[in-house]
């Protein structure tokens, strides 16, 4: 069964956004830890965190999820 081009944009789209939130997340955090920043970047790197379980639940194809 094909998949539409609609469906196939989406799903990169979710992807390449899961995959920001993760690294900026991830950057936000190291940034709080190593650059001594202020402690609002550990809070906005943890919802960036929670944001980046959260996209995969909107993609529209099921590709081996359980």
């Amino acid at each position: 069964m094909a998949m539409s081009a609609d469906k196939i944009l989406i799903s990169v789209s979710l992807f390449m956004a899961a995959g920001l939130c993760e690294i900026g997340s991830g950057w936000l955090v190291w940034q709080w830890l190593r650059e001594d920043q202020r402690f609002s970047w550990r809070i906005v790197g943890a919802l960036v965190l929670v944001l980046y379980g959260v996209i995969p639940t909107f993609q529209p194809s099921h590709f081996g999820r359980i």
